[in-house]
């Protein structure tokens, strides 16, 4: 700011005096004090973009990461128990259920069964296209039977050729109409449930189509023999009973139409077996799996398997994972990662 100076003249010689400063600033100051505001709020605003930017990115992989290990997480479980029959019996299995030749829950021989480019047949659980709930074209898919832990053990049976248990137990997890896995020692059974009956404790599995699929015989014993009375065979008292898992994961589209990482479970429905889809993790937009086979060094995709699946005692699951904020990445595309992980079928394992 400038000064003006005043001169008082008096009797011989002058005064002077200093006036007081002039108020207000020039135009170079306040331009000079915009410029330096500006500087420091695009400084400020700077900061905050590129703070909000790192935190849309870290959420992102959180995310990401978060849905890679819950979705190996739930396959895993899958996997390790496939095959299982509940008893230490070789893996010894008669099947007597009238549609074990013609529905893949009911084979088991798809215990461990994939599905992939290049395979014979495609999976015979799933259709291929683009509506909801359909797998994607060109993603690998994996079917997995096993035993499902009930907590149920037979008491006693009347005799080789009843078609009937009774319980140690009451329970509310069987119904008429479920699929089980009966063993002991010897080996295992799978049946289908025709009564059910809690007051007396007694599990019905006689033969015919009711209700459906239905059983070809009464017989559990092994090897399968279909006729009324089949294998006769004793189950003794503390032989296990379980549910049939069944279970197939792929990838499929989403409600929004994206894509998501399905598991079709087969579940009890009116009395009849229903394979039923469930979207298990979301963003999960691929996956390749590979083999391996007892007595080869390396993994193999399901074609070079081809019709060996018995033999397979590892699964290795490559899944593609992309951020649930389609614009996280710096080209303003979702961020997307690829992981591996590979599970033991503990019971092909010595």
């Amino acid at each position: 700011m400038s000064k003006r100076f005043l001169i008082r003249r008096g009797a011989g010689r002058g005064k002077v005096w200093s006036a007081l400063p002039s108020a207000g600033f020039t135009l170079i100051e306040l331009m000079v004090a915009m410029l330096l505001g500006l500087i420091v709020i695009g400084g400020v605003v700077s900061v905050f973009l590129a703070n909000q930017r790192t935190y849309r990115t870290n959420q992102a992989l959180g995310d990401v990461q978060d849905g890679s290990r819950l979705a190996f997480e739930l396959m895993a479980r899958d996997i390790r128990e496939a095959g299982l029959t509940g008893c230490n019996n070789n893996g010894r299995m008669s099947n007597v259920l009238n549609n074990k030749s013609t529905a893949w829950w009911a084979d088991w021989g798809n215990a461990v069964h994939g599905y992939g480019a290049g395979t014979a047949t495609a999976d015979p659980a799933l259709t291929v296209g683009t509506a909801e709930t359909n797998q994607v074209s060109g993603t690998d898919s994996l079917q997995l039977l096993g035993a499902a832990d009930s907590g149920l053990s037979v008491a006693a049976t009347p005799s080789s050729t009843a078609a009937n248990f009774k319980l140690n137990d009451t329970t509310s997890d069987i119904v008429k109409g479920d699929v089980i896995i009966v063993c002991d020692p010897d080996h295992a059974a799978i049946v289908q449930v025709t009564n059910y009956n809690s007051s007396n404790v007694t599990l019905d599995h006689n033969n015919g189509s009711n209700p459906l699929p239905g059983n070809c015989s009464k017989g559990l014993g092994f090897p399968t023999t279909c006729t009324a009375n089949g294998n006769g065979y004793t189950f003794g008292p503390n032989s296990q009973i379980f549910k049939l898992g069944a279970v197939d994961w792929y990838i499929g589209y989403n409600p929004l139409g994206g894509k998501s990482l399905y598991r079709v479970n087969v579940v009890t429905t009116a009395g009849t077996p229903t394979p039923t889809t469930q979207e298990m993790v979301r963003d999960v937009t691929g996956m390749a799996i590979s083999y391996h086979q007892a007595g080869i060094a390396s993994f193999v995709d399901a074609k070079t398997v081809a019709a060996n699946w018995g033999a397979v005692d590892a699964v290795q699951v490559q899944l593609t994972v992309e951020s649930v904020d389609k614009r996280a990445g710096t080209d303003t595309k979702p961020i997307t990662r690829q992981f591996t992980a590979t599970t033991t079928v503990r019971n092909r394992v010595q």
